[in-house]
């Protein structure tokens, strides 16, 4: 090694880059270190872009140094196996219409780590392409995009399995968390907020779990679209508010859970689409306009032991057929009796109300909710059903909500 290297190392395998040194480029220590050496970035401001990585390397920031491409390209590009990025601010990557350009990008590599990071202003944060294993873990990205267009999203994933996303928070992008192609992957404990499309969105991604996330304000909170075999549990979906907008968007999806979610002051809690065989138990539904909206071409799907407490409707459906299974929900408008003081109310409940049929197709009468000649009307369409539908009903009503 020659003499010049060797005084740059501060101990074997681990290099300082500082501001006003010897070495104080970045790209110069990725090109000098070795595999599996360490690169400790102190405090400063490196204006850096397109840092290519072809060798297992930890690259840690010390004291938040920044890096900033001043609305350039890509600062790592990472194509190795193993490689770490810790510690370290990245910020303004600049739109392009013709190449998805990210903070960090993992091109077709295993086990690489990407935890505590802030990213500012990027197209998109973390970009990952055909790899596998990896962590993303601990990280805030935040974007500044004021339209789709010009907005990427802040953790993509193409073609990956065993993806950890885990603890971000991911704010003002186009979708918080894009997955395409994704199997058997994490995401964990992150707070989704302010994103202009989805706060988490699966397309033909399989054997996937979230669970322990938080998605607020945002143009939707979750859409799990063509995949199966998703595991939705102990979720925050709360103020997804828009004319189209919703807690979570389940499209043409098959064998899911959605357990113990909260749906507090959406849009619509759960709009279902081609949704089958999901079970949708033990689940909170507070005050969205619409609880839920299961349309006909659900199938064998089971509604168990949820609260429906204050939304404007319960369900809504596009079909007088159900071939869903309702049973031992609370529902905050149910209007029966338990004499037997069993707990379960002794005639069931039919959730689907006739003005939220009316209000789907003419939005306009909304204006006349909760007036005394549409109360008349729901309170002869329960008795003698003919346009709400008749099998869709709840048996056995809890008369307290479940605990």
């Amino acid at each position: 090694m020659p003499l010049m290297c060797i005084s740059l190392i501060g101990e074997a395998g681990s290099w300082n880059i500082k501001k006003d040194s010897k070495l104080s480029e970045i790209k110069k220590a990725v090109e000098l270190a070795e595999d599996y050496d360490t690169l400790f970035i102190h405090e400063g401001l490196y204006l850096e872009s397109q840092i290519e990585i072809h060798k297992p390397l930890s690259i840690i920031g010390i004291n938040n140094p920044v890096i900033d491409s001043e609305g350039g390209d890509e600062i790592f590009v990472v194509f190795a196996d193993d490689v770490r990025i810790s510690g370290i601010t990245l910020k303004n990557i600049g739109v392009s219409y013709i190449e998805d350009r990210a903070a960090i990008k993992l091109n077709e590599v295993e086990g690489a780590v990407i935890e505590d990071n802030h990213l500012v202003n990027a197209f998109f944060g973390i970009y990952l392409k055909n790899s596998n294993d990896c962590m993303i873990r601990n990280n805030v990205i935040k974007g500044e995009a004021e339209d789709e267009v010009r907005a990427g999203n802040a953790i993509h994933a193409w073609k990956s399995n065993g993806i950890q996303i885990i603890g971000n928070e991911v704010l003002n992008h186009r979708d918080g968390i894009y997955l395409e192609f994704v199997n058997g992957s994490l995401i964990q404990g992150n707070m989704s907020k302010n994103n202009m499309r989805y706060g988490l969105h699966f397309m033909f991604s399989n054997y996937d779990i979230y669970e322990d996330n938080t998605f607020v304000q945002n143009g939707a909170g979750v859409a799990v679209m063509f995949s199966k075999h998703i595991r939705m549990i102990n979720n925050i979906f709360r103020e997804n508010w828009g004319g189209s907008s919703y807690g979570v968007l389940l499209k043409e999806i098959s064998d899911g859970v959605l357990v113990d979610n909260i749906f507090e002051r959406n849009t619509t809690g759960v709009y279902a689409e081609g949704a089958n065989r999901i079970t949708i138990e033990n689940n909170d539904f507070y005050s969205n306009g619409k609880a839920m909206d299961i349309k006909g071409n659900c199938i064998d799907n089971k509604i168990l032991s949820n609260n429906f407490v204050g939304n404007t409707f319960e369900v809504l459906t596009n079909s007088r057929s159900n071939l869903n299974h309702f049973e031992g929900n609370y529902w905050g408008q149910y209007k029966g009796y338990d004499l037997d003081k069993d707990g379960v109310g002794d005639v069931p409940h039919r959730p689907v109300n006739l003005f939220a049929l009316v209000t789907d197709k003419i939005p306009a009468a909304n204006m006349l909710l909760h007036s005394f000649l549409v109360n008349s009307l729901e309170v002869a369409e329960r008795m003698f059903p003919s346009m709400i539908p008749e099998q869709l009903v709840d048996e056995k009503p809890l008369i307290k909500p479940r605990k």
